[in-house]
């Protein structure tokens, strides 16, 4: 059964790529490169023993994303095409209205013209990489699925107006199936230590950054913030799993494609941990010093997000497994292996 991965060869779309096999799907991976590495391919054609599929393309590019569609036939559609890092898009809003809203507009109009045609694509089923931003600076923790929607910043923005289109599209069209999964802090990586995440240039999030400094990259981090209303001062955040998170796609596609019911759930810990602490539980799994300084705030962060995952479990039967500790020693053994990240693959 195919399932075509927008966005397949990113950090988490690599993760559920292998999810997806050891569940007995058949990926297709459709990446740009924008923000990935074709060496992805070649560190999951080690993992898996075999090739994956690729579509190497923009998801921008409509008419030849209808190709793609009709030529695999996917019985699903995973989209995590887009850019993600909220200071860029504070600062390069366009950008992200232009990728993110672009993307996801680009990608219903190919699925609904190949839809039109009937046959497995007549109903679609679609699971959309939504995020927790899309709370905007919650009133309160943890986080549940009716919570107002707002956003701080404007990668927040880009996937609460993608949740509204998808939305629309349910209500026009109600046989499509959709599941909007909004992630919390996606970190770690597969335990082989062949695919983690490899951000281009300064990272964006915490723990390829902390992952860099103990590995002599960086000289030390910057903590956004040591002022705000939580135990340390430091902001707090629901950290999962890359592979849990892989599993909670997989979990989803399942239910789209058994149930033909449409969903959102949060993916989470249901759990917070602050800055500080993941730097003492990474210094622990790495036997490393994380120096640090403290910096005035950043642009449309919040003070804490963290979820409440009940819905997920009681919908998708999925939970987060694995641990905080579990999370820095995956994340480090990637860092270790790849100081470079897939970079390292061409100094080798």
């Amino acid at each position: 059964m195919k399932i075509l991965l927008t966005g397949g060869a990113g950090y988490i779309g690599s993760h559920t790529c292998i999810a997806l096999i050891e569940a007995g799907f058949e990926p297709v991976v459709l990446d740009n490169f924008s923000n990935s590495n074709p060496v992805v391919l070649d560190r999951l054609a080690r993992i898996l023993g075999r090739q994956v599929t690729l579509e190497r393309g923009d998801v921008l590019d409509t008419p030849w994303l209808e190709q793609v569609l009709r030529r695999h036939r996917p019985m699903g559609v995973v989209h995590f095409a887009g850019d993600k890092a909220v200071g860029e898009s504070v600062t390069n809003p366009l950008k992200y209205f232009h990728n993110n809203i672009g993307g996801a507009i680009s990608l219903l109009q190919a699925m609904t013209r190949v839809a039109a045609d009937g046959g497995e694509m007549g109903t679609p089923a679609l699971v959309f990489s939504s995020s927790a931003t899309v709370y905007g600076d919650p009133a309160s923790v943890p986080i549940t699925e009716d919570f107002p929607r707002s956003h701080t910043n404007t990668y927040g923005h880009t996937k609460l107006v993608i949740e509204d289109m998808l939305e629309a599209m349910q209500r026009s069209a109600p046989h499509w199936r959709i599941g909007v999964l909004r992630y919390f802090n996606p970190v770690g990586a597969h335990p082989s230590g062949l695919i983690g995440e490899d951000p281009n240039g300064t990272p964006n999030n915490l723990m390829p950054y902390v992952a860099q400094v103990a590995v002599g990259q960086r000289p030390y981090l910057n903590i956004y913030g040591g002022d705000y209303p939580t135990r340390d001062g430091t902001g707090v955040r629901d950290y999962i799993h890359v592979q849990d998170l892989a599993a909670g796609h997989v979990a989803a596609l399942q239910r789209l494609l058994d149930s033909g019911r449409s969903f959102t759930v949060n993916l989470g810990t249901g759990t917070g941990s602050s800055v500080l602490e993941v730097v003492r539980a990474f210094e622990k799994a790495s036997g490393r010093a994380v120096p640090y300084q403290i910096v005035p705030r950043r642009a449309g962060d919040v003070a804490e997000c963290f979820a409440n995952p009940a819905l997920a479990k009681e919908l998708l039967g999925w939970h987060a497994q694995l641990s905080l500790e579990d999370m820095c020693i995956d994340a480090w053994r990637w860092q270790s292996a790849n100081p470079n990240g897939y970079r390292s693959d061409e100094a080798a």
